[in-house]
């Protein structure tokens, strides 16, 4: 207890957030796991208004799921872009998710890859391996092997699974120089 004491405070005073909305979460993530939807959505949404990212997330998959709340995209999307706009990863794929699908916006790909791309560069493997998959099969983006190697290659440096097979497909159909400028570019990429 006294740990929580402490570290709340000081942490809610360096990320910016009241401690109040940081207890706030964790008694929704708490409801969370004990399958208490009606509770987190509750807890969530308070800290979500006082502009916790975390929390923003959270609640944002509980309206697009439909727990703890009536299922609603709108507000899912509507949350999903707050907490993406402060630069929460998870968020920033999702939001490019919705954006793909057109679930609680128009479809707009490229917002979708814009979004994608902002997740990807900011650590998130699978929105890296997801721009590679696009990029190599011309999904939603002009067939592009260059910026799909570069993809394949930073989810390949995140750990994603299927990365690498992929990579080393895409590399069957490229020529010595296409090869030479994906390598170039994903290099650009770690300098930044």
């Amino acid at each position: 207890m006294i740990k929580k004491t402490l570290i709340y405070p000081a942490l809610g005073l360096l990320l910016g957030f009241s401690p109040i909305s940081l207890a706030d979460y964790e008694d929704g993530v708490n409801a969370a796991f004990k399958g208490n939807f009606d509770m987190a959505f509750h807890e969530f949404s308070l800290a979500a208004e006082e502009g916790l990212d975390l929390a923003q997330y959270n609640l944002a998959i509980l309206y697009f799921m439909g727990q703890g709340v009536e299922k609603d995209v709108e507000m899912a999307f509507k949350w999903t872009e707050t907490a993406a706009l402060q630069g929460h990863q998870a968020a920033q794929y999702n939001l490019g998710s919705l954006y793909y699908g057109g679930d609680g916006t128009d479809k707009d790909l490229d917002k979708a890859i814009n979004w994608y791309s902002e997740a990807a560069r900011g650590g998130h493997p699978e929105a890296a391996f997801l721009l590679a998959k696009m990029y190599q099969e011309g999904e939603g983006v002009s067939s592009d092997p260059i910026q799909a190697h570069a993809w394949a290659s930073l989810a390949v440096s995140r750990d994603h699974q299927k990365a690498g097979g992929v990579r080393a497909d895409i590399e069957k159909a490229m020529n010595s120089n296409q090869l030479s400028q994906a390598k170039r570019l994903f290099a650009r990429w770690q300098i930044k």
